[in-house]
């Protein structure tokens, strides 16, 4: 049932979202668009911090051609330490509120917190995209069933503050795609639509560089899954590895690598901070392979 408490704008989003995500409706993968409301991201050195620049760099990535716009207010790079909560909300929610209106795609709110989720939901935003799972806060699963708002489930061993000290799988893609069958039946039992859940294998989140390039190599066991696979390598630590390149835009040619490799195993969404090479690169690529392709 709807959750009255609160208006959610992201209805007149969500009835398009089957299509939206469908590859006959655009043949090449979505991109979605990254926006750091915070002082410490390790891709951008909180370039956006500043509310004014928020808004700017957040009009600059839907002018490039992000297909979704992803909002978050807490770094979750390795080694974070938790936002409080008044704090997140003061990041993102004016940023959402003064630029949904404005934009003809939707926005989503990058928070384990189901009150963050709540206030951006009720801002504007239309999409929840949960590191966790669903797992940190009891009211996310609740919030997104009530709101009936697309939700992204995400991977991770651990928590950002302890995710890199020592990852180890005896079977990464079997691990994943244990804990996704978990998530995903939790998820229904708490009454999520499956067709409103996508998968995020969390690359970088609890990975060493080369179980990142593992699940890169092997993205594709996981569409038996039946949920849209979302992958983000955009600026990653492995790409900084493979490359000596530091954090930061010097990386956004790696970066391109990883997308095309996604891309080519299954991944309907692509998430970066670079949107204009990535749709470019991403035009050519579809151009390239897909007939009849719009790009």
């Amino acid at each position: 049932m709807k959750d009255n408490s609160i208006n959610y704008p992201s209805t007149k989003f969500l009835a398009a979202w089957p299509e939206f995500l469908t590859a006959d409706q655009t043949p090449r993968p979505l991109i979605m668009g990254i926006l750091n409301v915070t002082p410490d991201s390790f891709a951008d050195h909180g370039r956006h911090f500043d509310h004014t620049a928020a808004l700017a760099h957040a009009r600059a990535l839907v002018a490039e051609g992000a297909d979704i716009l992803d909002v978050g207010g807490e770094s979750t790079r390795p080694f974070a330490e938790p936002v409080p909560l008044e704090e997140e909300l003061r990041r993102v929610i004016p940023v959402i509120e003064t630029i949904a209106p404005e934009i003809p795609i939707p926005i989503s709110i990058d928070t384990y917190k189901a009150s963050v989720a709540r206030a951006a939901l009720a801002a504007g935003a239309a999409i929840i995209n949960d590191i966790s799972a669903l797992r940190f806060d009891p009211e996310m699963a609740k919030l997104a069933a009530a709101a009936r708002a697309p939700v992204v489930l995400m991977h991770m061993q651990g928590s950002p503050r302890d995710m890199q000290l020592a990852p180890h799988y005896d079977d990464l893609m079997g691990e994943i795609a244990d804990f996704f069958r978990e998530r995903l039946d939790f998820a229904l039992a708490q009454g999520i639509d499956r067709d409103l859940i996508v998968l995020d294998p969390g690359l970088g989140f609890g990975k060493t560089w080369e179980h990142n390039l593992e699940i890169l190599r092997r993205l594709e066991t996981l569409l038996e899954l039946g949920c849209p696979l979302l992958v983000g390598p955009s600026r990653k630590g492995f790409i900084g590895q493979l490359t000596g390149q530091p954090a930061g835009p010097e990386r956004d040619v790696g970066t391109l690598a990883a997308v095309l490799a996604s891309v080519q195993h299954g991944a309907r969404i692509v998430r970066t901070h670079n949107v204009a090479s990535a749709r470019q690169f991403l035009a050519v690529w579809a151009a390239i392979f897909q007939a009849d392709c719009v790009c």
